[in-house]
């Protein structure tokens, strides 16, 4: 039986992608190589920002930016329909330095975010000097996330199915017939490819211009009694995400490693000396892991139908931001089945 789209991949980009398919009418069978939200989209942080915006095209920080508006209302939407917390709160971000205050601030005031220089012992406890404060910047629980994305596509009636890797396409003239999966082959209407860091891999030949490949990032977690600070630090490429519970997650690499999702002892090392070199009395970590982000040139995603396979779209190559991204992601995957794209995230050739 036909249904309407089928989604590869159910990470917070294909979730959220079935989610908008479904709320706007139509039939949807999402599929994942092993289950819903254990990838890159549960391995981040759940900072809701880019880090930093400035250091981003504008393709890239616009998006975010977008998503970043609309991602309150998606949290309370989610609690109300599924019971679900997803954490979402305004923690805010506090830069310590060294960081780049005249650039930060031209990007910040062109771009109406809010930024304060402060005083660091305001925030932390015993640390001297001026740092750079944006009280605006929201994090979420990505793991509590992407439990309530699923279980609405599962309340809007979409079909989830889990342990099916998908091979490769059956392709008859300018469509997709079939998608051949480890369990079989399912067809649908149109397909829509949100398999992340797997996404060109899958689509081999046919993903032209889109340019998907793994970075892995690895990533510490801390827990305290009580959280040792409230705000998100930021310390050039190392940042520290305090939960509500009192846990802490410290990240993370960048390692061109392939598919390898291993953590390693160097990785552990380096985080951890970062660590220490602003909190020489923290203790040791009690879990370490690693995820694949997709990367992307320029970090731009890939939003869109195919130039020639007319049934299929993506949603993919959203770097480290695929959380961040997703209620804004889908709304303009929907934009484009509706035969509205925007060109800047088109399919390149």
């Amino acid at each position: 039986m036909k249904t309407d789209f089928l989604i590869i991949g159910g990470g917070a980009i294909g979730l959220s992608s079935a989610i908008v398919l479904l709320e706007a009418g139509f039939k949807v069978v999402l599929i994942d190589r092993s289950s819903t939200g254990t990838e890159a989209s549960w391995a981040g942080g759940g900072i809701l920002s880019p880090l930093c915006s400035w250091d981003y095209s504008e393709a890239v920080t616009t998006l975010a930016g977008r998503s970043m508006g609309m991602f309150e209302r998606t949290a309370a939407m989610l609690f109300d329909a599924t019971g679900i917390d997803t954490e979402y709160r305004k923690s805010g971000m506090l830069l310590l330095p060294p960081y780049q205050n005249e650039r930060a601030t031209t990007w910040c005031k062109a771009h109406q975010v809010t930024l304060n220089q402060v005083r660091l012992d305001e925030h932390l406890q015993g640390m001297q000097g001026e740092g750079l404060f944006m009280p605006d910047i929201a994090q979420v629980r990505n793991p509590r996330l992407l439990q309530a994305l699923r279980r609405r596509v599962e309340m809007l009636g979409g079909k989830i199915l889990e342990q099916y890797e998908a091979l490769n396409f059956d392709i008859q003239y300018d469509k997709i017939a079939s998608l051949k999966t480890s369990k079989g082959s399912l067809s649908a209407d149109a397909y829509i490819m949100a398999a992340g860091a797997w996404s060109s891999a899958l689509l081999g030949e046919h993903a032209m211009g889109m340019e998907v490949r793994p970075i892995r990032g690895q990533i510490l977690l801390f827990k305290f009694d009580t959280p040792p600070f409230s705000n998100i630090l930021l310390q050039e490429n190392l940042y520290f995400i305090p939960r509500k519970d009192g846990h802490v997650l410290v990240g993370s690499t960048l390692e061109d490693a392939g598919f390898d999702k291993r953590t390693t002892t160097q990785a552990w090392a380096y985080l951890l000396q970062r660590v220490h070199a602003l909190f020489p009395d923290w203790p040791s970590p009690i879990k370490h892991w690693a995820g694949l982000r997709p990367g992307s040139p320029d970090n731009i995603p890939t939003i869109g139908r195919h130039p020639h396979l007319l049934n299929l779209y993506a949603n993919c190559g959203h770097f480290r931001y695929g959380v961040t991204m997703s209620p804004a992601s889908a709304k303009l995957l929907l934009d484009s089945i509706d035969g509205h794209p925007d060109p800047t995230y088109r399919w390149r050739e």
